[in-house]
């Protein structure tokens, strides 16, 4: 930093030996840093088990207070990074001075893409350089004085963690999903389902002792809450890997590495959270979270109610959902995803006679035009083909379907706009009443019937159109059979009465249809979780016994994927477990004796590991059950407020609202319904906090240049004499405008870093970083510190006198505000309160009294914690700020001793009077009526009414 740097020039030491400067924030830091973890001073006592403590601890009431999972990257953290961290322990401090036995640690999530990325390219093992970062990330959380629980923290990569994590895969595994009981029960109790004859088995005739192990393997796959399936996947050959949707960009690339996605067609683990769905929903009602994530959580599920229709085609059926059978009458097509099974079925070897020719593609035959569209539907990805295009594209199939309700013959299409992944992956078309099928049937010269009455003035007569009409509130039209009459009835009748003609005549029935899909769990890389199965030799899945878990990444000479063009959808995987042999082919005995197996070599997703972890902060020493049922219904039982049960602050970011919170609600529920927790949510309270941005400067090429090296002339900004362009965005190494916590911290010290993230704003929101600003929160300190200790001798100079009228005020308004703003996560307008206190403090002059100092440290405690320790110490007091008393305030200094009241005359203010604040309404009206300038206002005038609301307002009416 320059010498010419504020904090440079307030940190002469020749005049005050004693000032606080950085350097002695530095020593002071590191000492109090080494005194927690040499005390165990923020260990949270668990009822029983090795973490057992306390009990007085125990007794009192808990807070679980947790922040998302950090991924320990190679370049370190930068000042973004601590936003939250800094937050939770901010009030978890808080909730420690206020009687709270806090359990607040931090684990690393630490599996994942970017070190096996690294791996290939330098061949150095993954555990190698994510154990690096991890020591990394330690020391400069630590140098931040974080009051995480040491004890209790772990890695995703560590064994004896994902031990578990392969555990609860197996109950999901062993488990099936109960509709009439609505949970998740054992597999097994199906299994006694079937060979009692209880329940049929699907598909078969046969009794179940009759099916071969490959047939019941099958059926219970058609069951399991874990199974492997040949489905439609995204296939990013340039990871090597499947992906989620949820990992897919807008533009069908990669979310990370921007490599092109594809559809293909492979066969992988997935998890069957769609069983899950409707609890999902219900549950989020309990939920202390942010409405946004709640309504992102509901739009991804995306329950809706209508009803499925068959349309006969061939000897087959296509059946659709819709959400507005009423409009049945109006379906003068349909359409397909290309995938879609059926497809394959129908197509016809050529043309039907007088088919259009726009339906065709160009193509002399369906097959052919078939191939073609599918080739380049499956170039795009769900998010692109749900995109809101005008130019609607698909082809024809050569066949046609028949709409039950009037006979009608529809043709069949395939386009892109249909997913195979919602409802049926078939839609019959109403063009009259939705866009896209209006588009559609615009730009194949496809017909158009109106079925509700237009209340638009536009007419019944669709080719004059512009547009579809879409209404909940209009009459239907055009809708009647000789079997059923829906004309002129509003479409909530129209929608019950078809839907009960469609059951009768079997060939519908209502249902719910949910967006949500099963979760794609494979992943075909190295740096993952192993599944812990095996398969024999008819390939039926084996769950390995406890016994045998963890199962551990065995070593490969490469992690890469198979070579492959990043470009070519038809490239297959062929993941790196795959290559060590001697791992995957293997002899055990499941219990039935010696048997040669073949291991799963896909690993999981780095999702697994933190569905999970917050279970395994309450116990995380226990290897002999997934977590103490004590410890759990201690921790995250439900109780007053908590239906639910869960961790009490959650605190992370809100990009991960469909992936990691709905993943992890899935997995919760699952253990809840086979009894191993007692919370069926994980997170009962979520906050989202905002980012801390940075400007982005950019040469004439649009390359990042480093921020520290531009200058400001005039308004522009120039980088080596080139002028630069400037952005606020995101910070990072990439766009060379990063800030570490290292730097600060040397320059200012951490609790000057903590104080001004805390100060910058709301806390959930995006502010911009300045490190010029950061002085300001270092002056607080040193003004504070003056406060309380001479900067020449270094001896306190507080007194044991007591203060005047006008301080005590000052100090327990601040109590009061404070208090009441750490309570609600506003750590901005808390310092501010402090601030204001201490400039009253330091404008006073003199000696300030212990009885005000010791609770302006106390207040400060939470939020600078290692200079509230020394001060706390230099006062005299040899036990830490930790577990104090927060302190409160005294109701008398907290109202004012006066208050404004505004007496008005015809509307018009004419005086203001000093009143107390629980003056009453007649002594309020003889005081405004005897006041001299309003009755010089009054200047004899009569009264008519007087109207007095007290203590603020006299309103004088006169006659």
């Amino acid at each position: 930093m320059s010498e010419t740097n504020p904090a440079a020039a307030a940190m002469s030491t020749e005049a005050a030996p004693h000032r606080y400067t950085a350097a002695l924030a530095a020593e002071i830091e590191a000492r109090w840093q080494d005194f927690w973890d040499a005390d165990g001073t923020y260990a949270a006592p668990n009822p029983k088990g090795d973490l057992a403590g306390d009990p007085e601890l125990v007794a009192r009431p808990k807070k679980f207070i947790m922040d998302m999972f950090p991924y320990p990257s190679g370049a370190g953290l930068h000042v973004g990074h601590p936003l939250g961290y800094i937050a939770t322990d901010v009030f978890a401090r808080f909730q420690r001075m206020n009687g709270h036995n806090v359990l607040h640690t931090l684990g690393f999530d630490a599996f994942g893409l970017p070190a096996e990325q690294y791996a290939v390219q330098t061949g150095t093992h993954p555990r190698v350089s994510t154990e690096s970062n991890i020591e990394n990330m330690k020391a400069q959380l630590r140098r931040l004085g974080l009051g995480h629980d040491k004890r209790r923290s772990f890695a995703t990569i560590d064994p004896d963690y994902y031990k578990w994590t392969q555990w609860i895969f197996l109950q999901i595994f062993n488990s099936w999903y109960d509709d009439e009981a609505d949970k998740a029960r054992p597999i097994s109790e199906l299994i006694a389902q079937f060979e009692s004859g209880e329940r049929a088995v699907p598909g078969h005739t046969r009794a179940w002792n009759e099916l071969t192990a490959t047939e019941r393997g099958d059926v219970l796959g058609e069951f399991r809450l874990a199974y492997a399936s040949d489905a439609p996947v995204n296939w990013c050959p340039g990871l090597g890997t499947v992906l989620a949707n949820e990992e897919v960009t807008a533009d069908g690339r990669s979310e990370r590495g921007n490599f092109p996605v594809f559809k293909a067609k492979l066969r992988q683990w997935n998890m069957r959270i769609t069983a899950y769905a409707d609890r999902l929903l219900d549950d989020l009602e309990a939920l202390d979270w942010p409405e946004a994530i709640k309504l992102q959580q509901r739009n991804w599920i995306g329950r809706s109610e209508g009803a499925r229709v068959d349309f006969p085609i061939d000897g087959e059926k296509i059946t659709v959902f819709t959400t507005r059978p009423d409009t049945l009458f109006g379906a003068t097509y349909m359409v397909l995803a290309p995938e879609h099974p059926l497809v394959d079925t129908f197509v016809p070897a050529a043309w039907p006679e007088d088919t259009h020719e726009v339906w065709t593609g160009g193509h002399p035959t369906p097959a052919e035009a078939v191939a073609a569209y599918r080739a380049q539907a499956g170039a795009k990805s769900d998010v692109e083909r749900q995109a809101e295009a005008k130019d609607k594209t698909g082809v024809f199939t050569g066949a046609y379907a028949t709409n039950p309700v009037n006979g009608d013959k529809v043709p069949v299409f395939i386009a892109d706009y249909v997913l195979m992944g919602y409802g049926t992956g078939a839609i019959m078309a109403v063009p009259a009443g939705d866009q896209r099928d209006f588009e559609f049937a615009r730009a194949f010269e496809l017909p158009i019937v109106c079925i509700v009455e237009p209340t638009d003035g536009r007419g019944t007569d669709t080719s004059t159109w512009e547009d579809a009409f879409a209404s909940y509130d209009a009459k239907i039209i055009n809708s009647s059979n000789d079997d059923i009459k829906l004309d002129g009835l509003p479409v909530a009748e129209a929608k019950a009465r078809i839907t009960e003609w469609l059951a009768r005549k079997g060939i519908g029935e209502g249902t719910v249809n949910f967006r949500l899909r099963d979760w794609l769990f494979s992943r075909q890389r190295y740096w993952g979780e192993p599944f812990p199965i095996v398969y024999d030799e008819d390939g039926v899945a084996h769950a390995l016994p406890e016994s045998m878990l963890p199962l551990e990444l065995p070593e490969v000479e490469d992690y890469s994927p198979r070579t492959f063009d990043p470009e070519d959808a038809d490239t297959q995987p062929e993941t790196p477990l795959s290559r060590n042999e001697d791992w995957v082919n293997v002899t055990l005995d499941l219990g039935d004796g010696p048997k040669k197996y073949r291991r799963e070599t896909n690993t999981m997703p780095n999702w697994a590991g933190s569905c999970w972890y917050e279970l395994r902060y309450l116990d995380p020493h226990n290897d002999r059950q997934l977590v103490d049922p004590e410890i759990e219904q201690y921790w995250m039982g439900p109780r007053e407020g908590m239906p639910h049960g869960g961790v009490d602050l959650y605190v992370g970011g809100a990009e991960h609202a469909v992936l990691h919170l709905l993943y992890a609600r899935f997995w919760s529920k699952v253990l809840y319904d086979l009894g191993h927790v007692s919370s069926a949510e994980p997170f009962h309270k979520l906050f989202n906090q905002g980012m801390i941005q940075a400007y982005v400067y950019r040469d004439s090429r649009g390359f990042p240049v480093p921020a520290t090296e531009v200058e400001e002339q005039d308004g522009a900004y120039f980088h080596q004499g080139e002028k630069v362009t400037r952005l606020l965005g995101k910070m990072g190494k990439s766009l060379k405008n990063a800030v570490t916590p290292d730097e600060i911290c040397a320059e200012y010290g951490a609790d000057t870093l903590r104080l001004y993230e805390m100060a910058m704003g709301p806390l959930d929101v995006s502010r911009p970083w300045d490190t010029r600003a950061v002085v300001g929160q270092f002056r607080l300190l040193q003004r504070l510190w003056r406060v309380i200790v001479d900067e020449a001798t270094g001896e306190v100079t507080v007194t044991d006198g007591e203060a005047d009228e006008e301080t005590l005020r000052a100090l327990h308004k601040a109590i009061d505000g404070v208090r009441q703003d750490l309570e609600g996560l506003r750590f901005n307008t808390a310092i501010a309160k402090v601030t204001e206190l201490n400039n009253h403090l330091t404008k006073a002059g003199g000696a300030v009294s212990r009885t005000v100092a010791e609770p302006l440290v106390l207040m400060i405690a939470p939020l600078a914690p290692h200079v509230a320790e020394e001060l706390w110490r230099k006062l005299g007091h040899t036990d830490s700020v930790v577990h104090r008393d927060f302190p409160v305030a005294d109701p008398a200094y907290v109202v004012d001793e006066t208050v404004t009241c505004v007496v008005q005359i015809k509307g018009k203010v004419k005086a203001r009077l000093e009143v107390p604040p629980g003056i009453s309404e007649d002594e309020l009206e003889k005081a405004a009526l005897a006041d001299e300038r309003v009755v010089a206002a009054l200047d004899g005038a009569g009264i008519r009414k007087v109207i007095v609301r007290a203590p603020k307002l006299v309103n004088i009416v006169t006659a």
